[in-house]
């Protein structure tokens, strides 16, 4: 009896399924499809057998990755390797629902791989009820790492290789084509309107920027004069065009014209000359692109037809597989089927006509050297398809090549060799390789240096503030511990001299009473007696008003009493 596992990758993870009853399933195909989508007919029919989850995001990625590019990752070998039975006396069949990775694990483990038929229908009810056959699992959860997963395949997609991204290119070379035609009708339509006024100018410069700028210069042709002689001249870039521009103004038989159609004619010149320098711009943006993408495509035929070549065929990468007799008629799609239709001359070149090689050779040798030169072009993109360090020693080399071959169909100069000239190719290419990876390691070195004294000062500076507000906090501390010392001694101060600044005024009334009591006893005996006896009433209530006084001061008290009682 066959035992069937299926494998299905999900993305929360790996998941093998055991089929029960394969030889009856196989001969129910019909029955299989509808009872898929019932889960309770479907649970009887698979029974899960193995989960390996995955362990991050990243992980997931990376799995997914690898099974979109038909290899074997060691996660999913380890999991098929604990979890299927390889050896045994019933034969193991192992369902897959993609040929590629399927092909890739009957190479990796020597078994039956099974695609299409019912396993398709089984996975597709894997697909379904995924997560009511895995416990723990929820649908919520497996949309989730679904959305997830998906997200970052995109992402990673999309980010991939963000410095040699032909897009850019494509997008360019399509941008200067169009500004191209713009300027040029737009140039046509200045001539057209400023030849009402001033017809004379369209024979003395021909070049459409040049116009442009000389109408905007120019203005009323009856106010030019011999003042504006050099600017003219800074125009032109030279004094007899210069001169015979200021003479045909003179005597031209154009109209006048009214300042609001001149102020319209100079706006729309203004417009013209700034799409032109942006068309400057944009090319030198694009020779710097292609030295960056292509280099050796770039040295080989130049800038803007290599990047024609690679806009024709959709990306560098779909220019690099193809053969050399496409790259010939690239372009020329239209000559060809038409030719295959009709059964005439096939086309013998297509976009690569307008590289300087082409135009310079003799009629009967255009199709030998566009032939050479597509081969050439060929090996140029897939050296900067799939090389790491872009350098454009190759292209340069198969440039070299392609003069020798046309001045061999010229003189009959015999070439070098390919062999020779790819070995002293290769020899450059790695000098300058590892001079562009030892300045690279440079720039890296000195970025980390960068870094890790940022990443100093900024801890010195934490570290400094932190033992500023240490110290701050021990200051206050201190302060704090000084503060309450000194009130604590004042607080000892004050009760130590309270007693005694209690005691001074006290003594100096009983003088005064014990005087005035001495003169009144003098005078009359028993007006002392009355004053004795108010004394020591007064001196009976000062006791409860005042604080209670120490022994020492009631005995000096007594000793007075008995004085003045004396």
């Amino acid at each position: 009896m066959v035992l069937l596992h299926v494998l299905f990758e999900h993305a929360a993870g790996y998941a093998l399924f055991a089929v029960k009853e394969v030889e009856e399933i196989g001969m129910l195909l019909p029955q299989v499809e509808e009872s898929v989508l019932n889960i309770g007919k479907f649970n009887s029919m698979v029974s899960l057998a193995a989960f390996f989850p995955f362990k991050s995001a990243q992980a997931a990625l990376e799995n997914m990755n690898a099974i979109s590019e038909g290899v074997v990752h060691a996660d999913l070998k380890l999991f098929l390797e604990t979890n299927l039975p390889l050896s045994g006396k019933k034969k193991a069949v192992l369902g897959v629902s993609d040929a590629k990775i399927g092909a890739a694990l009957q190479e990796e483990f020597s078994l039956s791989i099974q695609t299409g038929g019912v396993v398709a229908e089984i996975c597709r009810g894997l697909r379904l009820h995924f997560h009511s056959l895995v416990k723990g699992l929820t649908s919520q959860a497996a949309s989730k790492a679904q959305l997830g997963l998906g997200h970052s395949y995109s992402r990673a997609k999309v980010k991939f290789n963000v410095n040699r991204a032909d897009n850019m290119i494509i997008q360019s070379i399509a941008l200067l084509d169009q500004l191209d035609k713009d300027i040029n009708t737009f140039s046509m339509r200045v001539r057209e309107w400023y030849g009402y006024h001033f017809p004379e100018l369209v024979k003395i410069v021909p070049d459409n920027s040049m116009y442009c700028r000389l109408a905007q210069l120019i203005g009323n042709r009856k106010e030019l004069s011999e003042e504006s002689l050099e600017s003219l001249e800074e125009v032109v870039m030279d004094s007899a065009k210069a001169q015979s521009i200021l003479e045909a103004s003179r005597s031209s038989m154009g109209m006048d014209i009214s300042p609001i159609d001149l102020i319209n004619i100079e706006r729309f010149s203004n417009r013209v000359v700034s799409l032109a320098a942006y068309r400057l711009e944009l090319q030198e943006y694009l020779r710097s692109r292609m030295s960056q993408v292509a280099p050796n495509l770039a040295a080989l035929i130049g800038e803007v037809v290599g990047a024609r070549l690679i806009s024709h065929a959709g990306s560098l990468t779909n220019l690099a597989k193809y053969p050399a007799s496409t790259v010939q008629i690239l372009g020329a799609e239209k000559a060809l089927f038409r030719a295959l239709k009709t059964r005439g001359n096939t086309p013998k070149y297509g976009l690569i006509f307008h590289s300087t090689f082409i135009g310079r050779a003799a009629a009967k040798n255009k199709g030998r050297i566009s032939r050479y030169l597509a081969n050439k072009c060929t090996i140029a993109s897939r050296i900067d398809c799939f090389s790491e360090v872009p350098t454009s020693v190759f292209g340069d080399k198969l440039r070299e090549q392609v003069e020798e071959r046309l001045s061999f169909y010229e003189t009959g100069d015999v070439p070098r060799k390919n062999v020779d000239v790819m070995k002293e190719a290769v020899k450059e290419a790695t000098d300058v390789a590892a001079e562009i990876k030892r300045k690279l390691e440079k720039k890296e070195k000195k970025r980390k240096k960068r870094e890790k004294k940022l990443q100093e000062l900024e801890a010195n500076g934490e570290t400094n503030g932190e033992a500023e507000m240490e110290n701050g906090e021990a200051d206050t501390t201190v302060v704090k511990k000084k503060k309450k010392k000194q009130a604590v001694e004042e607080m000892e101060v004050e009760a130590e001299e309270t007693p005694a600044a209690e005691e001074t005024p006290g003594k100096k009334k009983k003088k005064r009473e014990a005087e005035a009591m001495e003169a009144a006893a003098t005078d009359n005996g028993a007006s002392a007696k009355k004053k004795k006896k108010r004394k020591t009433e007064s001196v009976d209530v000062e006791p409860a008003e005042e604080t209670p006084e120490t022994p020492v001061t009631e005995k000096k008290k007594k000793k007075k009493k008995k004085e003045a009682a004396d």
